[in-house]
């Protein structure tokens, strides 16, 4: 399944109730796109990245964006969009790392989305930005390693209020997948 082009994602999402969106959340670096486009693509179900839905509309990259409006923007953004598909069901959506601090966005979801907090070790996290292509402001300056600390230590507290965690720096990507794709077919059909 390819990612939604901000003409076409919206036509493509359910809304039965009875299938709650799969909402990943945690440090950039975990794997919310990458881990959320496979569960989406073994569910059959619509994919929402954020950043690629932000990207698409802002006409700009999310680096662009935070460098010239402002990140008060880019979470602006966020919430439109979360509140767009608070009207829609049956997704698996992977927000910025920042969206689960705003509780707005959250109750929005919930209930009867189900928030999965996908957990990775600081040291992981940084491993894989590193290794990304994607330019990542977190990286531009300073200790990488120190900012993703700092990050996690401000956003544990959100993170925790998931409903379920799982840790993608100890099991393998395919465990990953199938543990999230079992829990989405316990809390809906799919």
């Amino acid at each position: 399944m390819s990612s939604p082009t901000s003409r076409t994602w919206r036509r493509a999402l359910p809304t039965d109730p009875a299938t709650p969106h799969l909402v990943l959340v945690g440090l950039p670096g975990a794997g919310k796109s990458t881990i959320g486009r496979a569960v989406a693509t073994r569910l059959a179900r619509p994919f929402v990245d954020f950043d690629v839905v932000i990207e698409q509309r802002e006409e700009r990259s999310i680096a662009d964006i935070f460098a010239t409006v402002g990140e008060a923007h880019f979470r602006a953004c966020e919430r439109a969009l979360t509140r767009e598909l608070a009207q829609r069901s049956g997704c698996v959506l992977a927000p910025g790392s920042g969206w689960v601090t705003d509780a707005s966005n959250i109750a929005a979801l919930r209930p009867p989305a189900v928030l999965v907090w996908l957990q990775a070790d600081p040291q992981v996290v940084v491993e894989r930005l590193k290794a990304s292509h994607i330019v990542r402001p977190l990286l531009q300056q300073g200790d990488p390693l120190d900012r993703v600390r700092r990050l996690l230590a401000a956003r544990r507290e959100a993170f925790e209020t998931a409903d379920v965690v799982v840790d993608t720096a100890l099991q393998p990507f395919d465990a990953v997948v199938e543990t999230l794709v079992a829990l989405a077919s316990r809390t809906g059909p799919g």
